[in-house]
């Protein structure tokens, strides 16, 4: 029985960066051709964002860096782009780190208020990193005085979708968690 349990988990644990892509593809397309129609002054939630928050809660600060480096990756290169590529790759490496070292210091599974006050704090933090970044590289999609209400829009719309996809996202990421089997 434990060789056949650890076999399954193998098996997951390989089919694990597979299935974070495909998360991360739907997650993108669906941000960049159904989310616009709904957008608040030019503002829509970042799915990648959430997906790379939901990795990090379940897997840790070293892998939802990798997942937030190629989620920003996407989200740099996916039209309609008209900003400096890796603004978005920095914006959600950061996030996935910072977001994964909640994981690391809590015992337990975060509560819901521990998800989503980690969920808004990194939605202003990715969001304020992309912002600056544009400022910084002379590439602003939004004006000095329109920073801040952008930033807390994106916080709002991240929040506001936070309770209806991270439990799922966080249950495929802890399906997809190897179990150590003692032999």
């Amino acid at each position: 029985m434990s060789r056949l349990t650890s076999r399954l988990m193998s098996g997951l644990a390989s089919i694990r960066w597979p299935v974070m892509g495909v998360l991360l593809v739907v997650a993108l397309v669906l941000q960049v051709t159904f989310f616009p129609h709904l957008a608040v002054h030019g503002v829509v939630p970042n799915l990648c964002l959430l997906v790379v928050v939901a990795a990090a809660l379940v897997r840790g600060p070293e892998q939802a860096a990798v997942l937030g480096f190629a989620a920003g990756l996407l989200l740099d290169l996916a039209p309609p782009a008209d900003h400096v590529a890796g603004r978005w790759a920095l914006s959600l490496v950061v996030v996935g780190y910072v977001a994964g070292r909640v994981r690391s210091d809590a015992a337990a599974r975060p509560s819901v208020t521990g998800v989503l006050a980690t969920v808004a704090t990194s939605s202003f933090v990715g969001t304020s990193i992309y912002a600056i970044t544009g400022l910084l590289l002379q590439d602003p999609v939004v004006s000095v005085a329109d920073l801040l209400p952008v930033v807390l829009l994106a916080v709002g719309w991240d929040v506001l979708l936070a309770p209806l996809l991270l439990p799922g996202l966080m249950r495929l990421f802890e399906a997809l968690e190897p179990v150590r089997v003692r032999t």
